[in-house]
């Protein structure tokens, strides 16, 4: 039997503030879907010395980017937008180091939320920084009194997606403002919710496993078919298809 695959996980980081010392915190159901597919995941801080990230990616097998507060803008060459909620900078910086090294050795990668619109920047994309603005003909993808909510989706044919719902109705949780705007060369399109905005991309990189959800399946609001999606990540690593999934 081979070696379980060690997957990194980056950390959301808040500093230093009056009701406590500055931490790093990940969501459980980020190395619990990982666990559960036959992975070993590895935390990752966020550190500021490259030498160090390289270091940590040679000893990795692949990567999962999680969500958390919006991308800063200015760093893209947009303008400061009211509706964004910049994540730490200290976050940031380390999130932003880690993608392009991903993208440079074209490393296996699952990346959730922020996490999949930060891949797609880093290998060229743009974003909408406010989809009630940019597509005022949008459904709802956020509801601040309601953390489940959620919208249907639309898969594409022969895609991890379909692999991973098959055929019938799907509803995924959504909670974003920002969504892909211009998909990088490096990726394509997998889900749409009903009103065109993009929910899913993977790669179209021969041999490069990358896989980005604007939703999230590791949140308690997802559903049991939604966390496949971190086993649908662990095959495209392994290749072996865990004992759980050998169905008639």
């Amino acid at each position: 039997m081979a070696a379980k695959p060690l997957i990194g996980i980056n950390t959301d980081y808040r500093s230093t503030r009056k009701e406590h010392a500055a931490l790093s915190f990940v969501a459980a159901g980020y190395y619990d879907g990982i666990t559960a597919s036959g992975g070993i995941p590895v935390i990752l801080p966020p550190l500021a010395d490259e030498e160090d990230v390289i270091r940590l990616l040679d000893l990795l097998d692949g990567v999962v980017m999680v969500g958390g507060a919006d991308l800063d803008p200015r760093r893209d060459g947009y303008m400061p937008h009211p509706a964004v909620r910049p994540m730490d900078t200290r976050r940031e910086d380390f999130d932003r180091m880690l993608a392009k090294h991903i993208c440079a050795r074209h490393m296996p990668v699952l990346a959730i939320g922020s996490g999949m619109q930060l891949l797609n920047i880093t290998e060229g994309g743009t974003l909408f920084l406010h989809i009630p603005e940019d597509l005022p003909k949008a459904i709802p993808h956020k509801d601040p009194i309601d953390q489940s909510h959620r919208h249907a989706l639309l898969v594409e044919r022969g895609s991890a997606m379909e692999r991973v719902y098959g055929d019938g109705e799907i509803r995924v949780n959504s909670m974003h403002h920002m969504a892909i705007d211009d998909v990088a060369q490096s990726f394509k399109v997998t889900a749409r919710a009903p009103d065109g905005v993009i929910e899913a991309i993977e790669s179209a990189v021969e041999g490069w496993v990358a896989i980005g959800t604007q939703f999230h399946p590791e949140a308690e609001s997802a559903s049991a078919l939604d966390v496949k999606i971190f086993e649908e990540f662990v095959v495209g690593i392994t290749g072996e298809v865990p004992e759980m999934r050998l169905v008639a």
